[in-house]
């Protein structure tokens, strides 16, 4: 499934992301020359409803198109039968953000193989993976270790920082054991601004010489410790406001993200008193809902003090994703 190329093929950029199809057969990796030969690693368009990356990649490329890349690039674009038809990912198609570990035999994890075979080849500086957000969510940067390069990546991008190690099917997981890695949450999709901010910050990352050589101090970051992941489960009939079934969430639940929720928060009502609407996992996989929810007069609320995000009013991210995930602060020693 994977399409090698060495340089940009002829009209790429003149493509949005619903007619990138019309070049490219599929998820497309592409070498690019740069003045700096160890080279930055970016991937847009895993999920085909996330245009931000490819908009702030267009832009950037355009900018240097005469003149040349100050580092070399490697530009991944993921899923493009799913932007065509502006989707997170098609029927019958995993997550391109799931496929990263070699556990399964699909095509595209066959491809998540191809694409890490061809990078461990390389002399690679960074990686950076863009995604958009569908709920009301500042932008923030995530990681899957807490060395000082990887934070020192992520602040260039924010000062909020996530840290998280499940669910480790992720690409930026994946790219970790070749260079400092991170996943940049942007926002909703088609927001000038987010896509301005970007492309500043790959741009930052092209022209940047080396990590700093001291840690990165704690007064420059909100670091964040992802703890849990709440999913809805698929049998369940759910909506927002009244128009739930089994589970009626607020209906405007977004705009808990990334705020720190005392015990006692409403995230909806249940038809049934005695039941609990929430699969909720730990790092571990196991069973947490008690520890986090409790059920009182119907409403499902908080049991003890969290921060959610990713919380979104989307049903179909929600059933084919989560309804999102908890934190809790985490210090830097």
């Amino acid at each position: 499934m994977l399409t090698i190329y060495d340089q940009l093929p002829d009209g790429l950029l003149d493509c949005d992301a619903r007619h990138l199809h019309e070049i490219l057969p599929g998820p497309s990796l592409i070498h690019l020359p740069g003045l700096h030969p160890e080279a930055l690693f970016v991937s847009v368009l895993l999920h085909g409803n996330e245009t931000t990356g490819w908009d702030a990649v267009r832009e950037l490329l355009r900018k240097y198109q005469r003149r040349g890349l100050p580092r070399a690039m490697c530009l991944f674009i993921g899923n493009v039968e799913a932007a065509r038809h502006a989707q997170r990912h098609l029927p019958g198609q995993p997550d391109y953000n799931r496929i990263w570990t070699a556990d399964e035999a699909t095509p595209e994890h066959r491809m998540a193989q191809h694409l890490l075979g061809e990078l461990a080849r390389l002399d690679l500086f960074a990686a950076v993976d863009v995604h958009n957000n569908t709920g009301k969510n500042p932008h923030y940067a995530c990681v899957n270790r807490l060395e000082p390069d990887y934070l020192h990546l992520a602040s260039l991008f924010s000062r909020t920082v996530v840290y998280f190690i499940k669910p480790d099917t992720v690409m930026s997981m994946a790219m970790a054991q070749f260079c400092p890695a991170v996943t940049i949450e942007c926002g909703q999709p088609g927001v000038p601004q987010g896509m301005l901010h970007v492309l500043e910050f790959i741009d930052a990352c092209l022209h940047l010489d080396h990590f700093p050589d001291h840690p990165v101090a704690a007064k420059e970051l909100d670091l964040f410790h992802t703890v849990a992941t709440v999913k809805i489960p698929l049998q369940l009939e759910f909506g927002f406001g009244e128009q739930g079934g089994d589970l009626c969430l607020l209906p405007d639940i977004d705009r808990l993200n990334f705020n720190e929720l005392p015990a006692g928060t409403a995230f909806g009502q249940v038809r049934e008193a005695d039941f609990m609407p929430f699969d909720v996992r730990d790092e571990q996989g196991r069973e947490a809902s008690q520890r986090y929810f409790e059920i009182n007069d119907r409403w499902v609320q908080t049991r003890v003090p969290v921060m959610p995000s990713m919380l979104t009013l989307d049903l179909d991210v929600i059933r084919q994703d989560c309804l999102c995930y908890l934190m809790e602060r985490l210090a830097l020693t």
